[in-house]
């Protein structure tokens, strides 16, 4: 890993001299009082980057994200629990893709009854039934308790069979929920139609009680993939709060090659001002989901569907690594000063 870091540094027409780096590399160490590993995970290394000090450091971003100030255990363990937080939004009667049926390891639980299944070929029945009693074609497992898009699997009637012999181990072994397939807006499939393409923002409530938000970029699939996680090789693009629309390139973490482009690689839509359609509602909506679970910062996955944003999860534990790099230092942010001191 650090050999393949190194040659996309390396590989990158756009760094630095290596004096400037160097000189760079001690004084962020020094400023920030420890290692300097996220001057190259943060890309501060670019020409561009003229204002590396603005970004947060790894010790920065551990203070943020186990404060018991800003985060309390009731909320989280809503946040963290998939099958806690559907029933939490439904309950509340916030939109978010219906759950269809879940599973506990090998009990199966769908229209109230309660199925032990032990084997693939049991599994994919249970799915058969599922799909004739819903009407639906399509559903999306998610493991109950995993991130960044381990234990996520789109299942279709068309292809069951083949699925699960590749997922139903997994499932069989796992906790999972079931839910409807987004059905997403027509332009945002204009971009990439593969995957469910969220909106990643990032809320903060003040020590007022006034919700905030603070970052937003939309996270997209490619190659095919029905994933839109920038921790599972995809992409982000910054989105202007202001106005709902995408800025500049595209956004990679460096694990993954750290590349940046106008425009989508697969259908060639340029970025660059693209209107998100139901933007402003989907802004209402992170601060209303707020009020429901108000730990004081939140990273929220909204989708935009067909008829308006719904909300796929909520993060408490969110790095921050992906709106730092997307908002060129979160630093800069008027309200980071008191973020820091309240964590």
């Amino acid at each position: 890993m650090f050999k393949e870091r190194t040659l996309t540094i390396l590989a990158d027409t756009n760094r630095k001299g290596a004096f400037q780096i160097l000189k760079e590399l001690i004084a962020f160490g020094v400023v920030k009082k420890e290692m300097p590993y996220f001057y190259f995970a943060k890309f501060l290394y670019r020409k561009e980057i003229t204002n590396y000090k603005d970004y947060l450091s790894r010790k920065q971003v551990d203070l943020i994200s186990f404060s018991k100030n800003l985060h309390h255990f009731q909320y989280a363990s809503i946040l963290r629990n998939k099958l806690a937080f559907a029933f939490y939004m439904e309950k509340n009667n916030l939109p978010v893709p219906k759950m269809m049926s879940y599973n506990l390891g090998n009990r199966f639980f769908f229209q109230s009854n309660v199925e032990i299944i032990t084997d693939k070929q049991n599994l994919i029945k249970y799915f058969k039934t599922v799909f004739v009693h819903t009407g639906h074609k399509k559903v999306f497992v998610k493991a109950i308790t995993e991130m960044g898009g381990t234990g996520a699997y789109l299942i279709t009637e068309e292809n069951l069979e083949e699925q699960i012999n590749v997922s139903g181990d997994y499932i069989l072994a796992n906790d999972c929920i079931h839910q409807e397939v987004v059905i997403q807006h027509e332009l945002v499939n204009k971009i990439y139609a593969h995957s469910v393409n969220t909106i990643r923002f990032d809320t903060y409530m003040d020590k007022n009680d006034e919700i905030h938000i603070i970052s937003g970029y939309m996270r997209f699939g490619a190659g095919g993939s029905v994933l839109d996680n920038s921790s599972s090789g995809g992409f982000y693009v910054t989105v202007d709060i202001e106005n709902g629309k995408l800025i500049g390139k595209s956004h990679q973490f460096m694990r993954y090659g750290g590349e940046q482009s106008d425009r989508h690689p697969d259908t060639g839509v340029v970025f660059e001002g693209y209107k998100i359609p139901y933007f402003e509602e989907a802004c209402k909506l992170v601060k209303d989901a707020v009020t429901h679970i108000p730990d004081r910062i939140i990273g929220w996955d909204i989708a935009i569907g067909k008829d308006g944003p719904l909300i796929i999860e909520g993060n408490d534990n969110n790095s921050l690594l992906g709106p730092d790099i997307a908002y060129g230092g979160l630093l800069k942010h008027p309200l980071f000063k008191e973020i820091l001191e309240e964590a």
